[in-house]
């Protein structure tokens, strides 16, 4: 099973559309994670339109819109591993011990809000992703978002993938 990670796609106050390169994988997940910070409804349609399956929450620049159609936590179960997404504002210091005390019973915790890319697992064996945003690297060198496999129980193939600058215009 091919998963597709986003999160804080900011638009249009970022970028006025999705990178090419993410959405060229659309049609190749099975599932697309997205960890909130959509900021206009219209990226909510666009993916619920093209995903077969989406599993997103709204972050802390979602608006009331956003907010009526997204839950603060989703969860999915995959392939025998129980995942779940929030947007997860609290400092990155302790992030895995407080999120595997909140999420004891999630093999994969899929978060946003810093646009910094996280690839950590709790001693618990909570296993953190954050894919970054693909249009606002902030303070990182490149705007991302990240792919991975569900097979026979297991994440594997997790790759965080480095977008291309934007080009203005």
């Amino acid at each position: 099973m091919r998963l597709l990670l986003t999160s804080d796609t900011h638009l249009p106050k970022r970028a006025k559309v999705l990178p090419a390169p993410l959405m060229a994988e659309l049609p190749h997940a099975d599932v697309v994670f997205h960890a909130g910070d959509w900021v206009d409804t219209a990226t909510l349609d666009l993916l619920e339109d093209r995903c077969r399956r989406l599993v997103g929450v709204y972050g802390n620049n979602d608006g009331p819109d956003l907010r009526a159609r997204l839950p603060e936590v989703a969860y999915a179960d995959l392939g025998g591993l129980r995942f779940g997404v929030i947007h997860e504002t609290g400092p990155a210091q302790g992030r895995e011990k407080r999120c595997a005390a909140r999420f004891p019973g999630l093999d994969v915790l899929v978060f946003g809000h810093s646009h910094i890319p996280w690839d950590t697992t709790a001693p618990t064996g909570l296993r953190l992703l954050n894919p970054g945003s693909p249009t606002d690297r902030r303070r990182q060198p490149h705007c991302t978002y990240m792919t991975a496999t569900v097979a026979d129980g297991r994440l594997t193939d997790v790759e965080l993938h480095r977008l291309p600058p934007r080009t203005p215009g």
